[in-house]
C-alpha cells in the first residue's frame, strides 16, 4: 500500500514501482564499476589502504566515498543520497570480489607454458602455479583450468596474451537487485507484524512514484506485507532484506539471525559419513571414535540411502531439453547472421522464432534451477537428520571440487557435470549449523580404493556375482579379509574413519566458512572395524535392531512357537489312536493353496547395491509429486525426530520463499 495516496498496490503495480528502483540503481552502480574497471584501482580498494595512509572503512560505499569514487545521478531526476548509498555499495562489492580472480588470471599468465600445453601441466608447473597465486594452495585446481580455458579463448581470438582481467572481462553490471543493507531507517524498515509476528513482516520502503522522479515527492514510502517462511523462528532477529525481479514478481532476500551452538572442529567422539553417487545419490553411515592411547573407530555396518532416481531422471530429461531449444536458437542465429552480412533485411518469421526458443529455454533453465535446489535442500536434511538422530557432532563429506568429467564416457561425463554437489555442502552446512553439527570437507583420494578394514587395494568389478572388471563392487584380496561390499558402502566408512583419525588437522576456510582437511597423514590412518557390540550403545540399544547381542553363552530358553505348540498337556494314549500318546501333534496339516500366488515385482530394499538406471514411475505416480520418485533410508535410533526426512505424499522437503500478501 502507498502510504502517501493510499493505493493499494497490486502484484503487477508493485513490480514496477521496484523495477524504476532496481534500473536507477542498476545504472548508477555499472557507472563507478565502469569508471575504475582498471587492475591499479583493483588493487588500491583491496588493499585496505588509501592515498593519504589512512584505513578504508569496511562498508564498500564508505570505502568508495573515502577514494572519490562517488556514483553520478542521471541529469533532470532526483534520487536520495540513501539509493546513492546503495549503488555504491553494490559497486563496491563487485570492485572488491573482482580482486580474487584478478590474481587468479595474474598467476595463470605468469606461469603460462608458451611451448607445452596449458591444459596439460606437469607437477612442477602446478606448483608454481599455486605457489604465484596468494593461497594457492587452498584454490580447486578446476578453477585454475577454467581460468585457462579463458586466456585460450583470448589467445585465439586475438593472437595474444591479454595484459590481465580488466583486458580479459568486460566491466561487469551491479546485479539486478537493490542491497537494502546499506541503507538506514530513512529509506527502510523492517518489522513484524502486530497481528502475527510468528508469520508474517512490513517492510516500508520508499519506491519511486514513476521512472524518472524529479523532485522529492516523486518518492512516496509502500508499505509491504509479506508471510515469512517456516525455517525463520520467532524469536529471529530481521535484517534488511535484498529486493530482486523475478517473471515481473518482487522476491524478498530476508538475513535473519538466531542463536545457535557452536561447532567444533575437533574432539568428536560420533561422527555420520557420507559418498556422493550416481544413481544413489548418498550412500552413509554412522562411526564412533574409541577413547585411550590406542584410539579405533567402530561402525555398526549399517549404511542409510538416499535414492532420487526419478528427480534425477527428470533434472536429466531437462537437461536434453535445453541442450536441443540452444542448438535450434543457435542455428537461426547464424542464417540471421548470415543474412545481416549480406545486406538484407532479417526474415522476421526467424526472428520470432528466435524470440520464442530463447524464452522457452530461459523457462527451461529457470526449471533446472528449481530442481536443482529442491535436490540439495532434500539431501542436506536427509543427512542432518540422520546426524541428528544417532547423537553425532559432526557430518563427514568428500572433497570432489577437484573432480572433472573427462575420459568417462559421453553419459557418465554428462551426469557428473550435472551434479549439484557444491550446493549441497553449502545447505548442509547452512542447516546443521542450525543444531551445533560441524560439516568437514575430506579428501577424496584413496577413499573407494582402499578395504575399510585391512587397507588393502580394492578389486574392483560389475557385480557380487560377476567378476567382470568394472567399479560398482569391491572386493578385498586379502585372505585374512575378504569384505565384499558396494563401493560406496566401503568409501563412507573410509571417509569418516579419515575425518574422525585427523580432525586435529581440520581448518577453516576464511572464503567460504566450510570446514575442511587440506592434508592427512598416512600413519594416522587405521582400519575400521565392525564388532558384535555385547552392550550396544545408546543409539543402537533397541532389543529388535539387527545389531543387537545374539550371542548364544547359555542354554537356549524354551519357548512355544506360536500356532504349533499347545499350552495344555498332551492327550494320552487310547485305544482308537493310531499312536502313542503324550506327545503333541507336529503343527496344521500343510493346506495347498487355493488361489495363484502373483508374482511380485523387483522391489529395491535399502540393502541391495544400486538402483535401476532408468526409473519408470506408472499409474498416478507420474509427474505426482517430489517425494514419490525420492527414497530415504528410515531414521534409526532411540532418538525420533519431530521434523525428520518427509517421506508421504503431502510432504515438502523444504519451505517456499517469502510470499507477498
Amino acid at each position: 500500500m502507498d502510504t502517501v495516496s493510499g493505493e493499494v498496490l497490486n502484484t503487477a503495480a508493485l513490480g514496477e514501482r521496484v523495477r524504476w528502483l532496481t534500473t536507477l540503481v542498476e545504472s548508477m552502480a555499472a557507472g563507478v564499476i565502469g569508471g575504475h574497471w582498471s587492475r591499479a584501482e583493483l588493487d588500491l580498494l583491496a588493499s585496505g589502504v588509501g592515498p593519504s595512509g589512512e584505513r578504508l572503512p569496511s562498508n564498500a560505499w564508505m570505502a568508495l566515498r573515502t577514494l572519490g569514487w562517488t556514483a553520478t545521478v542521471p541529469e533532470g531526476l532526483y534520487v536520495p543520497d540513501r539509493v546513492r548509498r546503495v549503488a555504491e555499495e553494490q559497486a563496491g562489492r563487485v570492485l572488491r570480489s573482482a580482486e580474487w580472480r584478478a590474481e587468479l588470471v595474474d598467476a595463470v599468465l605468469t606461469t603460462w607454458s608458451v611451448g607445452g600445453d596449458p591444459m596439460k601441466r606437469t607437477d612442477e608447473e602446478w606448483a608454481a602455479l599455486r605457489e604465484a597465486c596468494p593461497q594457492g594452495t587452498a584454490v580447486p585446481a578446476s578453477v585454475f583450468r577454467s581460468r585457462t580455458r579463458q586466456v585460450l579463448r583470448f589467445l585465439t581470438g586475438y593472437r595474444r596474451l591479454p595484459v590481465g582481467l580488466c583486458e580479459l572481462e568486460a566491466a561487469p553490471g551491479g546485479g539486478h537487485q537493490v542491497v537494502l543493507a546499506a541503507a538506514d531507517k530513512q529509506l527502510a524498515t523492517l518489522v513484524r507484524c502486530e497481528d502475527e509476528p510468528a508469520r508474517y513482516a512490513v517492510l516500508t520502503v520508499r519506491l519511486p512514484a514513476r521512472p524518472d522522479p524529479r523532485t522529492r515527492s516523486d518518492w512516496c514510502p509502500v508499505r509491504i506485507r509479506f508471510r515469512l517462511p517456516p525455517t525463520i523462528d520467532a524469536t529471529a532477529a530481521l535484517h534488511a532484506p535484498t529486493l530482486r525481479l523475478r517473471a515481473g514478481r518482487l522476491r524478498l532476500d530476508v538475513a535473519h539471525t538466531t542463536g545457535v551452538p557452536k561447532t567444533l572442529r575437533s574432539g568428536h567422539g560420533r561422527a555420520v559419513a557420507f559418498d556422493y553417487g550416481l544413481n544413489t545419490l548418498l550412500t552413509g553411515g554412522t562411526l564412533t571414535l574409541t577413547g585411550g592411547i590406542q584410539s579405533a573407530v567402530l561402525t555398526d555396518g549399517q549404511p542409510v540411502f538416499l535414492r532420487m532416481d526419478g528427480v534425477l531422471a527428470k533434472a536429466d530429461r531437462l537437461r536434453v531439453h535445453a541442450e536441443h531449444l540452444w542448438a535450434k536458437a543457435a542455428h537461426l542465429e547464424c542464417l540471421l547472421d548470415g543474412q545481416r552480412a549480406l545486406g538484407r533485411c532479417p526474415d522476421p518469421p526467424t526472428v520470432a522464432k528466435l524470440a520464442v526458443l530463447r524464452t522457452e529455454h530461459a523457462w527451461v533453465s529457470r526449471r533446472r534451477e528449481r530442481l536443482n535446489g529442491q535436490i540439495a535442500k532434500a539431501a542436506a536434511r536427509f543427512m542432518v537428520d540422520h546426524a541428528r538422530a544417532t547423537g553425532a557432532s559432526v557430518i563427514y563429506l568428500e572433497d570432489l571440487r577437484d573432480m572433472e568429467s573427462r575420459g568417462k564416457g559421453r553419459t557418465l561425463n554428462t551426469r557428473l557435470s550435472g551434479s549439484v554437489r557444491g550446493q549441497i555442502v553449502a545447505d548442509a552446512r547452512h542447516q546443521a549449523a542450525r543444531h551445533g553439527i560441524a560439516v568437514v570437507i575430506v579428501p577424496a583420494r584413496g577413499t573407494s580404493k582402499y578395504c575399510p578394514r585391512c587397507l588393502t587395494a580394492f578389486r574392483h568389478h560389475a557385480a557380487p556375482d560377476n567378476t567382470r572388471p568394472g567399479w560398482k563392487w569391491a572386493t578385498c584380496p586379502h585372505p585374512d579379509c575378504g569384505y565384499s561390499a558396494d563401493r560406496d558402502v566401503a568409501a563412507w566408512q573410509r571417509i569418516g574413519a579419515r575425518g574422525l583419525q585427523h580432525q586435529h588437522l581440520t581448518v577453516l576456510d576464511r572464503t567460504t566458512g566450510t570446514y575442511l582437511l587440506r592434508r592427512t597423514v598416512q600413519e594416522l590412518d587405521r582400519p575400521v572395524r565392525h564388532p558384535k557390540p555385547t552392550h550396544p550403545d545408546p543409539p543402537f540399544s533397541d532389543p529388535q535392531d539387527p545389531c543387537a547381542d545374539r550371542t548364544k553363552a547359555g542354554p537356549t530358553r524354551n519357548r512355544p512357537v506360536p500356532r504349533q505348540r499347545r499350552r495344555v498337556p498332551a492327550p494320552p494314549a487310547t485305544p482308537v489312536s493310531t499312536g502313542p500318546g503324550g506327545k503333541r501333534p507336529a503343527g496344521r496339516q500343510p493346506q495347498s493353496p487355493t488361489h495363484r500366488i502373483r508374482r511380485r515385482r523387483g522391489r529395491q530394499a535399502p540393502h541391495t547395491m544400486s538402483t535401476p538406471n532408468r526409473h519408470q514411475p506408472t499409474g498416478a505416480r507420474l509427474g505426482a509429486g517430489f517425494h514419490l520418485h525420492t527414497h530415504a533410508t528410515p531414521l534409526k535410533g532411540p532418538r525420533r525426530i519431530r521434523d525428520s526426512f518427509p517421506t508421504g505424499p503431502n510432504t515438502h522437503p523444504h519451505p517456499g520463499k517469502p510470499k507477498l500478501i
